[in-house]
């Protein structure tokens, strides 16, 4: 039991780790500078909470240009309003932001006037989702950690665009019109702390080239993705979370070793065009397999292998560490297999 909530404590923080910062910023009310000194003028067209002098309201108002943003001004909120442009006047003196909210707007890449993000030096979060981008906008500021780019209609990714984005931690490319063509070798290159790429819901045949090897968080849902390259994930040494379901993945596709790598922990392999369970690590905790063509489980296949020489009593902390297996929506036939439980001990739930 105690491992078991160890366990479950470590996947929350890991899984939060880049949305942690976020949480503190929103709510980073105090400052110990003094407010007193700006002058409290706010744009006619937003709202600026007095409990909350860093942030200024211009959502759901049906804005069609930005504001000039006042200097104190931290979290800068315009989401679904009809903005076609971002301008670099209105924030010449906004050298304070930290978070801009564009989200459901009308702009473009023609829209964005060159520097007008550059110029922002200690911008952390940028959300531009359910815009007109037709490629991933550049320059950006050095300071981002975090660009949310779902449900544009992205397929083109400038060279040299993430070069400078060494502090970036999440990159939200979900739900877009990404072609294997859009990537070159060196398209991540400068994206040395990225911990989480979102690239579900686009038109990928092929895993995206050269991922940052600081990857821990991978998720490509809903693409077209056929196979993956043997020894793929050597670049990726820290990837956890791996989602690649609603894929056209088949047995063929897979290296050699399947998934046998060790520091991948929840495997999602959903919706594919498998036959037979792929190998897998020791190490892996959740397998969802489901809605594939598997008709039998060959536990002697699967059953990662372990030490020979360990008491029974060890194999339970040294053994394979599967938790949660999913096979339903396949052509297997119930009861389970007895050896699938000798093998996986600590399995907790297996739906079938």
């Amino acid at each position: 039991m105690a491992t078991t909530i160890c366990f479950i404590i470590w996947v929350l923080f890991v899984t939060d780790t880049v949305w942690t910062r976020t949480v503190r910023q929103v709510y980073e009310a105090s400052d110990p500078e003094d407010w007193t000194m700006y002058d409290f003028d706010c744009p006619r067209e937003c709202f600026c909470p007095p409990s909350f002098p860093t942030a200024l309201y211009c959502e759901n108002r049906g804005l069609k240009e930005i504001p000039a943003i006042p200097s104190r001004i931290r979290y800068l909120y315009l989401e679904n309003n009809l903005i076609e442009t971002i301008p670099e006047k209105p924030f010449e003196n906004a050298t304070q932001l930290r978070w801009i909210n564009l989200n459901k707007n009308k702009i473009t890449n023609y829209g964005i006037e060159k520097g007008a993000l550059s110029q922002l030096k200690k911008l952390l979060f940028l959300f531009l989702e359910d815009n007109e981008l037709e490629e991933v906008p550049s320059p950006l500021p050095r300071s981002l950690e975090q660009l949310q780019l779902a449900r544009n209609k992205v397929s083109r990714i400038p060279q040299g665009t993430f070069s400078n984005l060494e502090n970036l931690t999440l990159l939200d490319l979900q739900h877009n019109k990404l072609l294997d063509n859009a990537f070159q070798r060196d398209t991540f290159k400068g994206l040395k702390n990225l911990m989480q790429l979102n690239m579900a819901k686009n038109a990928l045949r092929n895993m995206p080239p050269r991922l940052p090897a600081n990857t821990m968080q991978l998720f490509l849902d809903n693409n077209s993705i056929e196979g993956i390259p043997e020894n793929y994930f050597n670049v990726i040494p820290k990837v956890a979370f791996l989602r690649l379901n609603h894929n056209k993945l088949s047995d063929a596709g897979l290296p050699s070793s399947g998934f046998n790598v060790s520091s991948i922990l929840d495997l999602q392999l959903s919706h594919n065009q498998l036959t037979k369970v792929p190998k897998i690590s020791a190490h892996l905790q959740h397998l969802h397999l489901d809605h594939n063509k598997i008709r039998n489980v060959n536990v002697s296949v699967i059953c990662p292998s372990t030490p020979t020489t360990l008491p029974v009593e060890d194999s339970f902390s040294y053994g394979p560490h599967l938790r949660y297996l999913r096979l339903d929506g396949n052509e297997i036939k119930p009861p389970i297999p007895m050896d699938l439980m000798t093998c996986f001990r600590l399995l907790q739930a297996v739906i079938i």
